[in-house]
């Protein structure tokens, strides 16, 4: 009698269903994972940005002026546009969403691969008040900051 060698054709298409399975589950999860890491990673530069809108206040005495051509609104000329602030493929951007003599809103819209987040636009006030817009039924600002 000959020994048999290899793989039948029904053993390797059993073992490539599993693959398909667990990928199936993984492959949701993996990104779910991404989105919220890139979240964080973008919450955290809203933060720095925000402490940055606060030295602008040091020096001038007012939130006004801190965007892009000395506008009160719009894309900051103090910080970084764009999530990730070090560079790479932009995620999320940045804007001052309302700035006068003493208040500030910053905002963080999601763009990109990250454009169907759940949680929407995060926004962070001059107060510390953190919170979401445009966010999916259920979602709360705890659950996405």
């Amino acid at each position: 009698m000959k020994k048999q060698q290899g793989f039948n054709l029904v053993e390797l298409m059993i073992v490539v269903a599993i693959v398909g399975i667990i990928t199936a589950f993984a492959y949701p999860s993996y990104q779910e994972q991404m989105r919220k890491t890139r979240r964080a990673d973008c919450s955290g530069a809203l933060a720095s940005f925000a402490s940055t809108m606060e030295r602008f206040y040091t020096v001038n005495n007012t939130y006004r002026g801190a965007a892009a051509g000395g506008a009160d609104t719009g894309a900051p000329a103090i910080f970084p546009a764009t999530c990730p602030v070090d560079g790479g493929a932009a995620t999320y951007n940045l804007t001052i969403q309302a700035a006068n003599a003493s208040t500030f809103e910053v905002r963080a819209a999601p763009v990109g691969v990250q454009a169907n987040d759940k949680c929407g636009t995060l926004t962070l006030s001059n107060t510390g008040l953190k919170g979401i817009n445009g966010a999916a039924a259920g979602k709360t600002w705890e659950q996405c900051w």
